[in-house]
């Protein structure tokens, strides 16, 4: 249950993401024409389209850890028994969940701290510019949260599951290839 919700979650912010990305191009490039055709320009586009770019890293980076894409190395944990791999999965989750908490606690200071601060442009709060990584953090840490009480019951994560899933798929596909090229060989020495 707590995963689907996740997972539309995910989506939701999948859209979100191409939303701001149509909503910056236009942006941009519309300040190009107007730099170009009418010798003038939109002011707010340029603090918007920052303002954008970081909400669009920031959920970007919520869905790669709901993906499990984050960059890892997987060589010492593959030599470990099974016990120890839980383990440290268990050390690794609970790191990430401190490093998510640092980044919940200091990006909740500076939107408190910077709420009547005013953008120069837009004279919107920088507020707003902050709050990417409170956004960031709280999900992140759902699914943190999420993923370890999948480990802590000894369960892979759907995310796992799919990942193996696919990895499997891959294997396969690359064993019939060579298979086919092999025959593909042998018929091609026989003629």
């Amino acid at each position: 249950m707590v995963q689907k919700l996740i997972t539309r979650y995910c989506q939701l912010l999948s859209v979100l993401i191409v939303i701001c990305l149509v909503a910056m191009v236009l942006m941009v490039f519309g300040n190009v024409v107007m730099r170009y055709a009418f010798n003038s320009g939109i002011a707010v586009s340029e603090e918007l389209s920052r303002w954008l770019f970081l909400w669009l890293i920031f959920l970007g980076a919520s869905i790669a850890v709901h993906e499990q894409g984050h960059m890892g190395s997987d060589m010492v944990m593959e030599k470990l028994s099974p016990k120890w791999q839980k383990m440290g999965a268990v050390v690794a989750q609970f790191l990430m969940l401190w490093v998510t908490w640092l980044l919940f606690t200091g990006s909740l200071a500076q939107t408190k701290i910077n709420w009547d601060v005013m953008a120069p442009v837009t004279e919107y709060s920088m507020a707003w510019v902050y709050s990417t990584g409170v956004v960031f953090s709280v999900s992140t840490g759902l699914m943190l949260l999420s993923d370890l009480w999948y480990t802590l019951r000894g369960e892979m994560t759907p995310t796992q599951i799919r990942k193996a899933h696919h990895a499997a798929e891959q294997e396969q596909f690359e064993i019939n290839a060579r298979v086919a090229e092999e025959r593909l060989n042998k018929s091609s020495a026989t003629h």
